[in-house]
């Protein structure tokens, strides 16, 4: 306990918040119930699961680690991921923008290593089939626009209905999004009013399997990501791993690490974030052309399977927790 307990004290000074004495309990609570053969803690984020980890492994006497992802790293003060980088024995994130950033705050750059997530080809196996070549020209056969990702700021829907609200009434297209969040009845209200809600499937939350068929079944994906006024952001959303290893072209915005996936015209598509109009361009490109759609799903599908291997990553985890 004592050893635990000055660190926190410091932690305390600078965030007086119930949340950072609500970790200092949970770290109690960890400490007490951890088997006696435990010889290592690893926390899955930056933040909150970090300082867990940490007031436990000062606690225990064990060393720890951490992977960092996207909200943890941007949300969280640079004093206190200084100071657990230099207490952590190592940091793993996955986007060439975070290790950038964290190495900097490192006692050393090589503290820090990049692991892209990556995608298990197990779960999502290549689709085995054309898609039709839609090109917005026929209302009863519209072209079957798609994104996946939880109703929040940083996520740009606002942005999306807006571009969407600025394609040419002879471009036919569908919308089908899936998630939750705490934005959807607003955004379902926004899209009632600009006279989109008959073009738009709004699904709610889905389990895999039903999220996949829409992979399969959709012509493009687009997912308008931008910096929330809080400093949120995505990293490298998985969904986009997801939608190209299904052969669809994305669009999407030069946030974070997107660029680290998608290079832009031949690997699918980017606009800067908040750009409205570049994003109803590319919209009516990809609805339009039904040849570049073709031509950015199969590159990038190429580049997914070539350069953000699941197995790599994984292998390079096991690495750095030694035998």
């Amino acid at each position: 306990y004592a050893p635990a307990l000055s660190p926190w004290l410091r932690d305390l000074g600078r965030d007086p918040t119930p949340n950072r004495v609500r970790r200092f309990g949970q770290a109690l609570v960890l400490a007490r119930e951890l088997p006696g053969d435990v010889r290592w803690i690893h926390a899955h984020f930056l933040h909150t699961p970090a300082s867990v980890a940490r007031y436990a492994a000062l606690m225990l006497g064990l060393p720890w680690s951490c992977s960092a992802h996207a909200k943890d790293v941007w949300t969280t003060p640079a004093w206190e991921k200084a100071e657990k980088l230099a207490d952590c024995r190592w940091l793993v994130t996955c986007t060439q923008t975070n290790h950038d950033h964290l190495a900097q705050l490192a006692p050393a750059r090589r503290h820090v290593d990049l692991v892209y997530h990556g995608l298990d080809g197990g779960r999502f196996p290549p689709p085995g089939h054309c898609r039709p070549p839609r090109n917005g020209n026929d209302a009863t056969d519209p072209v079957i626009l798609l994104s996946v990702g939880r109703t929040v700021v940083k996520k740009g829907y606002d942005d999306l209905l807006d571009a969407l609200g600025r394609l040419p009434a002879t471009l036919h297209w569908r919308l089908v999004h899936i998630g939750g969040g705490p934005l959807l009845r607003k955004l379902k209200r926004r899209a009632q009013r600009d006279g989109l809600s008959g073009r738009i499937s709004w699904m709610g939350s889905q389990p895999q399997d039903a999220v996949l068929a829409q992979y399969r079944a959709a012509d493009a994906f687009v997912l308008a990501c931008r910096i929330a006024d809080d400093g949120d952001r995505d990293g490298l959303p998985n969904v986009l791993m997801e939608a190209q290893s299904q052969g669809l072209a994305c669009l999407s915005t030069a946030v974070s690490a997107i660029p680290e996936l998608i290079v832009t015209g031949e690997t699918g598509l980017l606009v800067a974030p908040g750009d409205r109009a570049a994003l109803a361009e590319s919209l009516a490109r990809l609805i339009a052309d039904a040849g570049l759609r073709k031509r950015l799903g199969a590159a990038g599908m190429e580049r997914l399977c070539t350069s953000f291997s699941f197995e790599d990553g994984i292998n390079r985890l096991a690495k750095r927790f030694g035998p």
